[in-house]
């Protein structure tokens, strides 16, 4: 049986309709994905945000804002501190996106 859209389903899809809108939607989902990668990372590393944060220089606080909702805390220089108080190597890369690689 298939679930009836609830209003909010209808209003967000009438939304991502709008290039700009998807843009801004599509590039806040890939600054989440960074900020659970580096909570994944720091949970299999067995280290708390606390433990975290002193290891990179930082504030427990800012460690849990970066995991959460990492766009307005995160700066290439805070994630240089986090990667390597895990003992890892920070990659940047340039990616094209999904609509230019179908458009070649």
């Amino acid at each position: 049986m298939k679930r009836r859209r609830t209003n909010w389903q209808r209003f967000f899809e009438s939304q991502m309709k709008d290039p700009e809108f998807r843009v801004r939607v599509e590039e806040e989902l890939r600054a989440l994905r960074v900020g659970a990668q580096i909570a994944a990372l720091r949970q299999r590393r067995k280290l708390s945000q606390t433990e975290l944060a002193a290891r990179a220089g930082m504030s427990a606080p800012n460690i849990s804002r970066i995991e959460n909702d990492p766009s307005p805390n995160l700066t290439l220089d805070r994630l240089t501190r986090i990667a390597r108080a895990m003992g890892c190597e920070l990659q940047i890369r340039f990616q094209p996106r999904r609509r230019e690689v179908a458009a070649r």
